[in-house]
């Protein structure tokens, strides 16, 4: 059975781009760019609760890395650098050879330098960190929107929702939803080009990681203002993929792990951003607006302006 840093040498060892001093010494040496403030986060995925036990594991290398560059891609950050702690229950090659031909598969895609991280033995976890670089005074954060600016969210929400319910047997899909339903849940694309050019014409956004109505009420919540959706306007996919509707709205609304974009901007900015739309070949929908009110307040409303009955907004570890 290889040693621990056999396995680091072998599995998570490749050259780098960006970086001074890589894997190997007790730490690793960056140099930001000059001008650049850099963005730190961390997502931490646990078997069971981030993620089925049985997931295969170079979808899962994939979507560890790609989870955490959402966090990036939503505060307008260039990823550059990445290190991964891994908790394993024993040392299967077979399974970790797969884990990181995923995990660097993400890394090639959004060229990010893997500088560094630890393993060891215990239940499974993966907990990456990962950096990026922003113009200094530039990262979107969820404190700037105001009031009269639109809403906006990238792609459709709630079919990775779907797709888990798909695989734990919950739920009949569509056949043709199958499979964007799974891509969803186990290789999401995070929307870093999105972020990078929604400098100059968003106000505030937020990765749609817990729930659409959930991540939305943080931005209101950092910027001390309410929002009114309008649930005709909201992408419709989730209703396309699954017969039950009433299963589909609640994934929409708030089934989670999305790793969309939130986003508020001016209503000047409206031609703008369906400009961005065509560019990147990604649906960006109005959904709603911001106003003055109790800060975090959220009504969904139907066609006719009336106020929806909301169930679960999102997901909370400790709810």
């Amino acid at each position: 059975m290889p040693s621990e840093f056999e396995l680091i040498a072998h599995y998570f060892t490749r050259p780098v781009r960006h970086t001074v001093l890589g894997v190997g010494d007790d730490g690793a040496v960056i140099r930001p760019t000059p001008g650049m403030d850099l963005v730190v986060t961390t997502d931490m995925l646990v078997a069971g609760t981030h993620f089925l036990p049985n997931a295969e594991p170079e979808a899962l290398g994939w979507k560890a890395l790609a989870v955490n560059l959402s966090d990036l891609a939503a505060m307008g950050a260039q990823p550059r650098w990445a290190v991964v702690a891994a908790c394993l229950p024993e040392a299967d090659e077979t399974w970790i050879a797969a884990f990181a031909r995923g995990f660097f598969a993400a890394a090639e895609a959004f060229d990010v330098d893997v500088i560094g991280g630890d393993t060891t033995r215990g239940p499974l976890n993966i907990a990456p960190t990962v950096f990026g670089e922003v113009p200094q005074g530039r990262a979107l954060t969820r404190a700037g929107a105001r009031a009269g600016d639109d809403l906006w969210v990238s792609g459709a929400t709630g079919l990775a929702a779907l797709g888990l319910r798909h695989r734990q047997g919950k739920v009949s899909l569509h056949d043709t939803a199958i499979p964007p339903c799974l891509a969803a849940l186990e290789r999401p694309q995070p929307r870093v080009a999105l972020g990078l050019a929604l400098h100059g014409l968003a106000s505030a956004a937020i990765d749609v990681s817990d729930g659409l109505l959930a991540d939305i009420g943080h931005i209101l919540e950092r910027s001390a203002l309410a929002a009114d959706i309008e649930f005709a306007r909201l992408p419709r996919a989730a209703f396309d993929a699954c017969a039950d509707a009433g299963l589909a709205q609640g994934c929409l609304l708030g089934g989670g792990d999305d790793y969309e974009l939130a986003f508020s901007a001016p209503p000047a900015r409206r031609q703008d951003i369906e400009t961005l739309s065509a560019k990147l070949g990604l649906p960006l929908t109005r959904i709603g607006r911001l106003r003055t009110g109790p800060a975090g307040e959220l009504i969904l409303r139907d066609a006719e302006g009336k106020p929806m009955p909301v169930g679960r907004r999102g997901f909370d570890h400790f709810a």
